[in-house]
């Protein structure tokens, strides 16, 4: 399945991109056919979606450089998880950065043009062809938001200099990056978890069907999910960090803590709003809901103090460790308080994120049905959050006979992209 373009084809090479919720990444196939992905971050192919406005320097920083500003202190406005804005009302709203109101979509402008040009600065010629990478359903449900979504990326894109634009589906992208590495005829699942969806495909694949243009007769069936990473940090978030905060803390009438500053603390694209006049003074008026003062004490210094971005990164790094390495990994929190030390551990992640996952498992069990199968021959893992032992384990149980084969985290549905734009210049 392949999008309409938006201009008419041109010469050229054409670059991949996965612009990710909380990562994104390039790649592109040299005139040798040898594939170029692009190091984006420094020497690192992934970059993270993320942009700081200094108001020291009223320069603008991205990637690992615009997080590592924000955690050192310094004086300005992160952003991450734009591209949850797409398909909202929010993407036609403003933001205040450097003192000054910014639509939402010049800022997510603003990104592809530092993208396109890190990736020329590396290849030394001008990129103007794109393929981009789009999820299998970037709203659910809502038809006319999902392609307000595709057209709102494909008019960033174009507004970052790129004058040829053609759309993929992610996990179509990353069956193409898998198929560069298959022997023999297969059919697999594509399990692609992002940062802010999951998407499946099943899709037939073999060497002698690489080069073909029309790939439409080997996908079997798409199913995607608005869940992934960002919405597991949340809930690792809210069920690790937030009760030392006073989250489901019973006040002295028996009534929880009003949870919405919470929620709003847990969700990237969303702190921000935690800290508006308005909401913080609900907060403060929220210590007659408090039996342990303390609790309140301790999310008024979160507030005042801008930690939320801060938290949720470290709750992001402990649930990566906790699962590369199966083992508890510590949330760090000690600019609160050196005492407040939660760990992050297997089961308490599997319990955390049950839910949800058996969400993903079941629309993956749904792509499977869709496509006329009783079952696969590979389930390929890519994205992100796809290293989750939790979900590798439920996936398993729940396709037993399919051999599970991680791939590329990061950079599997860019290389991918580049793949499929070049089949498209033929």
């Amino acid at each position: 399945m392949q999008f309409e373009t938006l201009k008419a084809r041109a010469p050229g090479p054409v670059l991949g991109i996965d612009f990710g919720t909380s990562n994104s990444a390039a790649a592109l196939l040299g005139a040798d056919g040898q594939l170029n992905v692009m190091p984006l971050d420094g020497l690192k192919a992934a970059m993270p979606t993320a942009l700081f406005f200094s108001n020291e320097t009223h320069t603008t920083l991205f990637g690992s450089q615009a997080m590592q500003a924000y955690l050192m202190g310094v004086e300005g406005r992160l952003l991450r998880s734009i591209k949850s804005l797409l398909g909202s009302k929010l993407m036609d709203e403003h933001t205040l950065v450097n003192g000054q109101s910014t639509p939402f979509f010049d800022i997510v402008t603003l990104f592809f043009k530092e993208l396109k040009a890190r990736c020329e600065a590396h290849v030394g010629h001008p990129i103007e062809r794109a393929m981009l990478g789009r999820p299998v359903h970037f709203v659910d449900d809502d038809a006319t938001r999902d392609a307000l979504a595709q057209d709102t990326l494909g008019r960033a894109a174009q507004a970052a200099g790129f004058s040829h634009i053609d759309f993929q589906l992610e996990p179509i992208a990353a069956a193409f990056d898998f198929e560069q590495r298959v022997s023999k005829e297969t059919i697999a699942l594509v399990v692609d978890i992002g940062g802010g969806t999951s998407d499946f495909t099943v899709i037939r694949l073999g060497p002698e069907r690489r080069q073909t243009r029309d790939r439409s007769s080997d996908i079997l069936a798409t199913t995607g999910v608005h869940l992934g990473g960002t919405d597991f940090d949340r809930l690792l978030n809210l069920s690790h960090v937030m009760p030392l905060l006073g989250h489901k803390h019973i006040g002295p009438a028996g009534r929880p803590v009003p949870n919405s500053v919470f929620f709003d603390l847990c969700t990237w694209h969303l702190i921000h709003h935690a800290y508006s006049r308005k909401n913080m003074h609900f907060a403060r008026e929220l210590w007659t809901s408090y039996a342990d003062q303390a609790l309140h004490k301790r999310l008024m210094q979160v507030l005042e103090e801008q930690h939320g971005h801060r938290i949720l990164a470290g709750v992001e790094v402990a649930k990566i460790a906790c699962s590369l390495s199966h083992k508890p990994a510590a949330v760090e929190l000690e600019f609160l308080d050196q005492a407040l030390v939660p760990f992050i551990t297997a089961p308490s992640m599997g319990e955390a994120l049950a839910q949800a996952l058996d969400q993903v498992v079941q629309c993956a069990l749904q792509c499977v049905q869709a496509s006329g199968l009783t079952a696969v021959d590979v389930v390929y893992l890519t994205g992100g959050s796809s290293a989750l032992q939790p979900l590798m384990d439920a996936l398993q149980v729940a396709m037993p006979d399919a051999t599970l084969m991680p791939g590329d985290r990061f950079g599997g549905v860019a290389a991918g992209l580049a793949y499929a734009g070049a089949v498209s210049s033929y």
